[in-house]
């Protein structure tokens, strides 16, 4: 089979289109034959040796979608031919952007046959992470003003869609050429992250005093912002940074609310099947999906790292090999 490998840590540059086995599925495991596979940025992170994998030469990809090509010994739940939708396969496994993935049944679900399998490729770490952060670490409830910075990105965009779906006041901030979109995807107000009074403006539009639950992208931009725009005994959940120096300007603003700070990883999920399952019922019902930007070939990997941490895009890139 084809794969997409890299044999040492470093720029776009390593990444190479090898001729490799087509793995056999271990105890545990199924074969998935690929469709698509979401590009991350945790993939450059991997890459660059930010993360060391657990062997090389590695094959990246967090995110994987397909069908099932064979089973494992052991396994019960999947059947060859089933379609299925994967995450988590790019940390201490070999990952997605290749035609074929052995991949462990507690990082996979089924979905249904008319799911479009070129967006669930897409699917895993934004909605795995959207829903850990909302649902059991935000602990969302009917009704919560609900703050999602980058609603345009691919946790973003996903995080708007469970957020409405469950009965939330939903605030984001996107460039203004997304509003449409994210507003079609479930957001009650969508706003300009670049406006000078966005903290005034997010006040506005939050019903009661403040915001009671902020999905944060960006700490390191915008920590001081979420005290700042809650109501007291509001939640921040924080999954990401650009600078990993994060802290308040002005800690009372926090501890005057009794802010709840909560940081995450979506590697530390105990079952990643758990919420994958609950997304694959939502995609086959209609009510969750993921919008796919652009799609690359295997080829073209290192076009697709370089993408996605430059470009400004709605959505996900994907790779399908």
């Amino acid at each position: 089979m084809r794969a997409v490998r890299f044999h040492e840590h470093g720029g776009r540059d390593v990444l190479q289109v090898d001729d490799i086995d087509t793995p056999e599925p271990q105890s545990g495991e199924v074969l998935v034959e690929v469709v698509a596979a979401g590009v991350n940025p945790v993939d450059t992170y991997f890459r660059e040796g930010s993360y060391t994998p657990f062997a090389m030469p590695m094959i990246p990809g967090v995110d994987v979608a397909g069908e099932v090509a064979a089973v494992g010994p052991g396994v019960t739940g999947f059947e060859v031919g089933d379609s299925v939708v994967g995450t988590g396969i790019g940390k201490d496994h070999y990952g997605g952007y290749a035609e074929f993935a052995a991949v462990p049944t507690d990082r996979l679900a089924v979905v249904s046959d008319d799911v479009d399998l070129v967006a669930a490729g897409g699917a895993g770490v934004a909605g795995v992470t959207a829903w850990r952060a909302l649902v059991d670490h935000g602990e969302m409830q009917l009704g919560d003003t609900v703050l999602i910075h980058g609603g345009s990105g691919g946790v973003g965009h996903a995080a708007v869609q469970l957020a409405s779906a469950a009965g939330a006041q939903v605030i984001t901030t996107a460039a203004p050429k997304y509003h449409d979109r994210v507003a079609e995807l479930g957001a009650d107000v969508v706003l300009d992250y670049n406006r000078d009074d966005l903290a005034d403006a997010v006040l506005e539009a939050a019903k009661g005093d403040g915001v009671d639950l902020t999905l944060d992208h960006r700490l390191d931009d915008y920590l001081q912002f979420d005290a700042d725009v809650a109501t007291t005994g509001g939640r921040v959940v924080g999954i990401g940074e650009n600078d990993p120096q994060v802290g308040f300007d002005l800690s009372s603003s926090a501890r005057g609310k009794d802010l709840q700070i909560t940081m995450m990883s979506m590697f530390n999920t105990p079952d990643l099947s758990a919420p994958l399952r609950e997304l694959a019922g939502q995609m086959g019902v209609g009510e969750f999906e993921i919008d796919v930007a652009r799609t690359y070939d295997l080829d073209d990997a290192g076009e697709a790292h370089r993408a996605v941490m430059e470009d400004s895009f709605l959505g996900k890139l994907v790779i399908t090999p």
